[in-house]
């Protein structure tokens, strides 16, 4: 059966028991397993770092979501991420790099892989003249994010990626602030799909997690890169792959509540005097908000950031005065969260992000307008 994507989601990994008839997955510990007697292992598990039944069904459940038919799980989003570059890159690569992205993403091709002859330039994915010279400039991989952490730019995906196949380059979307419920970069030609499960598919704050998708064309890509995970061993617990499985069977739902709060906020912080600028794809005003409709037609997301008046003196006030929203990193879990993103970047790298802006994640609690 064809079944929506709200549908599979509230069954996610839910494969009933042959001898017991449970519907909820058990956690596998084992970490080693029994081998027959003439020396093989006909039951498919050999050890855990290899491979372990939890994991497996995370991964296939993941897979199957993004349309995909090979997904690899490790044990958080950045080891997710070094994984790919790891396996795909090498000496003398360029990647151009979205522009505004995950710090954490750029920190780790300036500092580990640039020791090696791997460089990166920063291109802006909303913009395909600017992706079109990247590629005629040689790069090695297109890394996308959309929408954008924390700007929220939308890139189109399904042309970025029709530019990355013609030039015989992969095109990795790290599509973590929208989840299949809202995005399925594979199916518009990306090459490989990243997450941090850290955040919406755990969904509750109480997990590390990651993990790579792709599909038939890019069969070579996740060959590598399951060959990486099994050797340098960054693999999920299986209680955080079932965590991961238990979060994704109320997805649906709270992609709803996410999205509707993150718009409910949005409208109010663009009338607020006090506020500079907001950055939220469901906006009108948003230069990519036509895109996002069509792209994201079950909802915009549920982050968004915004810039105040006063610079960053302003914008740290309004963070430590705020009584709703916790000050922490991170994002997707029930609590809203709110953050100013130029210090949290300033621990490990020089500041990107605007010195006034502050990411919000407009979580799971009520919202109400104030008057």
């Amino acid at each position: 059966r064809n079944l929506d994507i709200q549908s599979r989601l509230a069954q996610a990994g839910c494969e009933i028991d042959p001898d017991s008839g449970e519907l909820t997955p058990a956690i596998h510990l084992s970490s080693t397993y029994e081998r027959d007697p003439d020396g093989g292992y006909s039951r498919g598990f050999v050890y855990s770092r290899s491979n372990n039944p939890t994991r497996s069904l995370l991964e296939r459940t993941i897979a199957s979501l993004e349309g995909g038919n090979e997904a690899v799980a490790f044990a958080s989003g950045m080891a997710a991420i070094s994984a790919t570059l790891h396996s795909l890159l090498r000496p003398g690569s360029h990647v151009a790099l979205a522009d505004d992205c995950y710090h954490g993403t750029a920190t780790l091709l300036g500092r580990s892989f640039g020791k090696w002859g791997v460089t990166y330039s920063r291109v802006d994915m909303s913009d395909l003249r600017a992706v079109e010279a990247a590629l005629d400039a040689g790069a090695s991989m297109l890394w996308c994010e959309t929408p954008s952490n924390p700007l929220c730019k939308v890139t189109d995906v399904a042309r970025v990626s029709s530019l990355a196949a013609a030039a015989d380059v992969p095109c990795v979307v790290d599509a973590t602030w929208c989840t299949p419920a809202l995005l399925r970069p594979l199916d518009l030609g990306a090459s490989l799909v990243v997450h941090s499960c850290t955040k919406y598919i755990g969904g509750h704050s109480d997990l590390v997690g990651g993990i790579v998708v792709g599909n038939a064309q890019s069969a070579a890509l996740t060959s590598a890169i399951r060959a990486e995970q099994q050797l340098a061993g960054a693999v999920p617990s299986p209680f955080d792959c079932w965590l991961q499985l238990r979060g994704l069977r109320s997805l649906s739902a709270r992609m709803r509540l996410h999205c509707h709060n993150a718009a409910t906020v949005a409208a109010m912080l663009h009338k607020h005097p006090r506020v500079q600028a907001v950055h939220y794809p469901g906006l009108v005003t948003h230069a990519q908000h036509e895109l996002a409709a069509a792209q994201m037609p079950n909802g915009f997301g549920g982050m968004l950031a915004f810039q105040v008046h006063g610079g960053e003196e302003a914008a740290v006030a309004v963070a430590a005065n705020v009584t709703l929203c916790k000050r922490a990193t991170s994002l997707g879990g029930t609590e809203s969260l709110i953050e100013h993103r130029a210090s949290i970047e300033a621990l490990s790298t020089t500041p990107t992000s605007p010195a006034n802006l502050l990411r919000l994640s407009g979580e799971g609690q009520g919202i109400r307008t104030p008057k």
